[in-house]
């Protein structure tokens, strides 16, 4: 199964905890990297009085079930220090899986990610290594979605 990956840091060292949470992933065995996305900086996103984060974006080919890989990253996660205190605040590691070839719709876990669309950051990282890849709900290509939500930003501070 192919998964996109949504990493970020916005505390500490954010390179190193990009590179020990994409290290931790590809030590699984059940996990093969096929893809990074270079490694952006970009504002917060939710919650605005915090550092800036660096994204990224992975592409990977897993073999386990969406639940238990979610299990690994929030494990990984939890590895590399991050502590939930409160909603989109700061974290060392941030790992979010939002696209796969499946639809999943649990109490633990919607993929395709519900706010992808609204994401630039997401965006910009999956048109460089994805940009024909469709959205399963929308049925739009990345780099669609990408310019949509271009034109209404541009709207947005053209008002």
């Amino acid at each position: 199964m192919i998964y996109f990956l949504g990493l970020g840091s916005n505390l500490g060292n954010r390179q190193q905890y990009l590179a020990q949470a994409i290290s931790c992933l590809q030590q699984h065995p059940q996990i093969e990297l096929l893809q990074t996305s270079s490694i952006i900086e970009t504002e917060p996103y939710g919650k605005l009085d915090q550092p800036d984060f660096l994204n990224c974006v992975i592409k990977i080919s897993c073999s386990m079930p969406a639940e238990d890989l979610l299990k690994f990253c929030l494990k990984t996660e939890n590895d590399l220090e991050r502590v939930r205190q409160e909603r989109w605040g700061p974290r060392t590691i941030d790992i979010d899986l939002l696209l796969s070839e499946e639809i999943v719709q649990s109490p633990n876990l919607i993929i395709p990610h519900p706010e992808l669309p609204k994401r630039d950051f997401v965006l910009r990282s999956l048109v460089e290594i994805a940009p024909d890849y469709q959205h399963p709900i929308l049925k739009q290509s990345i780099k669609e979605l990408y310019e949509k939500l271009q034109i209404e930003s541009n709207k947005e501070v053209n008002k």
